[in-house]
């Protein structure tokens, strides 16, 4: 993830990066991604997730489920959450929990790596790495961790 995000190089002017690595669902996974913050606003440009699910059949078909991933790892992130009211759970669905579309969605790039040896998932784990790799990328540019998402209740806003 982070050779291919050119991470010994210098992103160019206002663009900032993070990276987070997980072992997940028995697969090793990163991402690395690229964001700008101005004036409050984020914008996600790219990110490049690195898979060893161990072995790989179907190398479109774990690209797909990669890839796809990104959207339930960053829906959270920037607008999703469940609430509670009444002791219920107030997001009932997809109609009223809300789901990044592709008009939102950042490139994403993915580079799988098999090692053999075992067997992995390769859709689950990515989710885990897609929030922190943005808000790596966040810190970076702004100097501030965030800590609670989304980041709809944050200073910050989605552009």
């Amino acid at each position: 993830a982070a050779e291919g995000i050119g991470w010994d190089t210098k992103p160019p002017e206002g663009i900032y990066r993070g990276i987070a690595q997980v072992k997940g669902f028995g697969s090793y996974v990163a991402a690395a991604a690229e964001v700008s913050v101005t004036d409050g606003k984020v914008k996600m440009h790219r990110i490049v997730a690195a898979t060893d699910p161990g072995h790989v059949i179907n190398p479109q078909q774990v690209e797909a489920q990669v890839a796809g991933s990104f959207v339930y790892g960053l829906s959270p992130l920037l607008y999703s959450e469940a609430t509670v009211k009444d002791g219920r759970i107030e997001q009932e669905n997809f109609n009223t929990y809300k789901v990044m579309t592709l008009k939102d969605m950042p490139k994403v790039e993915v580079i799988t790596m098999p090692s053999g040896g075992f067997w992995g998932g390769v859709g689950e784990p990515t989710i885990a790495v897609a929030a922190p790799a943005v808000l790596n990328a966040i810190f970076a540019a702004t100097g501030k961790r965030i800590r609670d998402i989304p980041l709809k209740n944050t200073d910050l806003t989605v552009s």
